[in-house]
Formats: structure tokens, sequence, C-alpha cells
């Protein structure tokens, strides 16, 4: 059983963290920093092929982490393979040790960086839980054959957008990937804890029995807030914090200080942190530093969340 699942279905506050794979070969960063994230997390979810731009694989980051002694989270598109491909890498996968993964069916490939590239989508979100959980229930592979020993058996997990309209669309789509076999959900980027109540309120009252981490992206600039906001869909930052992150880069250059504004979006995540923890608003979060995995400390500290509670 994995150290997230073991935290989320003992009630502890789970905690995770989002690494990407290099575009290349060379995982000497990735390694480095996850070096700061020993002893602070629950998991580690790697990204697949994010936003349809080329990187090396999930798997063999996932693979690197295990060795490190971290707890991969594997994510699994459906984009890029068949159904073929994707239960062989899941049975890769469990021969290292690897046992909890997200299923995503992943952006199309004309938003990515080799639009020449022909999608695939046998399968969805759905139908990725589907198989994984058909074939441990049978101990067959998704075509029917058996396999030579036991199915292994991984702690799903699955995406949901929280700020959405119509809100029960989600809803909706998060109640069949659990009826798929999904155990958790983490959400994309929350910037208020009114738009994170207002969704959890829908979870239960559509008795939808997952357990749901929170997105949390620090922001390191206005500019980027503002991108956010104008191009990524579910996402809305408060002209609040837009305002904190312009003040702290106007102060910044008045007195001569560099990284201020990524000082107040830690201080910003943090906050968010802390009191989702204290509210018990969720089961957890789900932490998106987009490279920066080095603040997490930081952001953990501040907040006053250990996993070794």
């Amino acid at each position: 059983m994995s150290l997230l699942q073991q935290a989320l279905e003992s009630g502890k506050f789970g905690v995770t963290a989002e690494m990407a794979p290099p575009k290349g070969c060379d995982f000497s960063k990735q390694m480095e920093d996850a070096e700061y994230l020993k002893g602070l997390v629950h998991g580690v979810n790697v990204t697949d092929m994010q936003s349809a731009c080329i990187k090396a694989s999930s798997l063999g980051l996932c693979i690197r982490l295990k060795e490190a002694g971290l707890e991969p989270i594997l994510q699994m598109t459906g984009r890029d393979r068949s159904r073929i491909a994707i239960i062989g890498e899941f049975l890769t996968a469990a021969n290292f040790g690897i046992d909890t993964m997200l299923a995503l069916t992943g952006d199309h490939t004309v938003v990515g960086d080799c639009k020449e590239s022909k999608p695939v989508f046998d399968l969805d979100s759905c139908g990725i839980l589907s198989m994984l959980s058909e074939m441990e229930a049978s101990d067959k592979d998704c075509g029917g054959n058996d396999l030579e020993s036991k199915a292994p058996v991984f702690y799903k997990g699955t995406s949901v957008t929280p700020v959405y309209e119509p809100q029960i669309l989600q809803i909706n789509k998060l109640k069949k990937k659990v009826e798929c076999g999904a155990k958790y959900a983490q959400t994309q980027g929350v910037f208020t804890i009114d738009a994170l109540k207002r969704f959890m309120d829908a979870v239960d009252k559509a008795n939808v029995d997952v357990h749901i981490m929170a997105g949390i992206i620090p922001l390191k600039a206005a500019g980027m807030a503002k991108y956010m906001n104008a191009g990524v869909p579910g996402i809305d930052v408060p002209e609040e914090m837009i305002k904190r992150l312009s003040d702290a880069a106007a102060e910044g250059k008045e007195k001569g200080i560099k990284g201020l504004p990524m000082k107040v979006g830690i201080e910003m995540a943090a906050e968010l942190v802390q009191q989702i923890k204290e509210e018990k608003i969720c089961d957890g979060v789900h932490l998106m530093t987009i490279g920066a995995e080095k603040n997490i400390p930081t952001i953990l500290e501040k907040a006053g969340v250990s996993i070794k509670e």
C-alpha cells in the first residue's frame, strides 16, 4: 500500500508534489529537486507529456524516483497510447514497485510542440481506470488473456476542475471516474477558499465518495497570474492576489530587492494550504510548483504541515 493511500484512507492530510520529466535524457536536475521532497510528501506525480509537449516518459522518471526512495505517482494519458501500450506500461511500473497512478485523457496534439503527431485516444481517463479495475479483478489483460502472475493493484487517481461552469458537468464526470475505480482526485489549481468550499459542497451533495486533494500553484509574478486567467481553462486568480504580486514587484524595484513577488506567491500558497488543513475543507493538497520544487519545504513549513504528524 502506497504512502498516499495509507494517509488518505487513515484520515491524515495528504500532500503530493508534481514534477515534469526533462525535454531530453538528462534526469540530473529532477533528481536534485527530488531531494527537497524526501520526507515531506506522500507522493510525487510525474507528468505525462503535459500540454502534449514532448518530454522523457513519466514511467522513466517514476523509476528513478522510486530508486531514490520517493513514492512516484505514474500519470497516464490516453492521448499517445493504445490500450495495449497502456497496460504494458502499468505492468512494467508494477515490476519496479510503483503502485499509485493518475489517469488523464490528455490534451490534443494540436496544442503541443509536435503538431504532426497523430493522437490515439483509444481510451480516455475513465477507460484507463476501468481497464485497470477489470485487470485487477480478473487477473486478465485487456484482451481477456490470463496474466502469468497475479495482476498488480494500483491506487487509482484522477483529476477534476472545481472552477467550471456548469459545475454539474465536472461533478458528473468525477462521479463516473469514481465508478470506474478512482479513489482520489487532484484538482486543477484553486486560488480561493470559497471556490473550493463550493466545489466540496457540490461533491458532498452528489454523494461522490472520493478523496479530494486541492491543487495549489504558487504564483511567481502578477504576469503569470494574468496569463493563467486569460489562457488556462478552470483557473481564476482573484484580483487581490494579483495586486499583492504587483505591489511586491513595485517594492522590489524601488528597494533593489529581487524575488519579492515569488516570496509573496509562496506566502499565499502557504496560507491556502494552512487554511485547507485547519478547516478540514478537503483531504489534502497537491503542490504544483512548475519546476520550483525547492520551494515546497518553505511552503509546508509556513503552512505548519508535516506528513509525520
